[in-house]
């Protein structure tokens, strides 16, 4: 294939993925076709760079490309990692939050067409885990997976969406305190006791599901 002949697909692909992040922006969760559209692309050309709708809003979705938060130059302190983590992570959540909004209605939906939506596969569990890294050896590695899955469930799109629209909170409010929360539940593993283990109704313990 000519480097001309590559470009250009990778323009048509690239219109594509924007077009839908545009309807996302205005709250739809756009097909194929709508996107194609949207793009002044033929539909039978969009079908041939995303089969289905799953595919084209994966490609979308503003954290598919982030394999870390880290920054480079952050230090082994746990503390200074999750909070680099946790700040770079709800500003791209609030930076992003009508997709983020739209990406959450169809994560809760019973389809297994969206089964593989970035919110089910996460992302941000391993990101808060890479920042707890250096907690290993003074905490199991299942201590610190559910830190991290505390971590998450408090400054998430579902944190925000609560935040402001059921608590009220002014949107920086609610960041901040999504923040403060993180923090929270770190001191808390250190100094307090670290995440508990489930427990089932006969008060035996048991695992959680997997969430990765």
């Amino acid at each position: 294939m000519s480097s001309g002949r590559w470009r250009q697909k990778l323009r048509t692909r690239q219109a594509l993925i924007d077009a839908a992040r545009e309807l996302v922006t205005l709250g739809s969760a756009p097909t194929v076709e709508n996107a194609a559209e949207h793009a002044g692309i033929s539909r039978t050309t969009a079908y041939r760079y995303f089969p289905n709708q799953r595919s084209l809003l994966v490609a979308a979705h503003p954290e598919t490309v982030a394999s870390s938060l880290l920054s480079p130059d952050v230090s082994n302190d746990p503390g200074e990692r999750l909070q680099d983590v946790v700040e770079r992570f709800t500003q791209l959540i609030s930076d992003t939050e009508q997709q983020q909004r739209t990406m959450l209605r169809l994560s809760l939906e019973r389809d297994a067409e969206h089964a593989a939506l970035p919110l089910r596969q996460g992302r941000a569990i391993a990101w808060i885990e890479e920042a707890l890294e250096p907690l290993r050896g003074r905490l199991t590695d299942d201590q610190v997976h559910r830190l991290a899955l505390a971590v998450r469930s408090a400054t998430g799109i579902e944190a925000l969406v609560w935040l402001t629209d059921v608590a009220a909170l002014p949107r920086n409010e609610a960041l901040a305190l999504m923040r403060w929360s993180a923090g929270a539940l770190l001191q808390a593993s250190l100094h307090d006791a670290p995440p508990p283990a489930g427990t089932d109704h006969s008060g035996a313990l048991s695992s959680l599901p997997p969430t990765r």
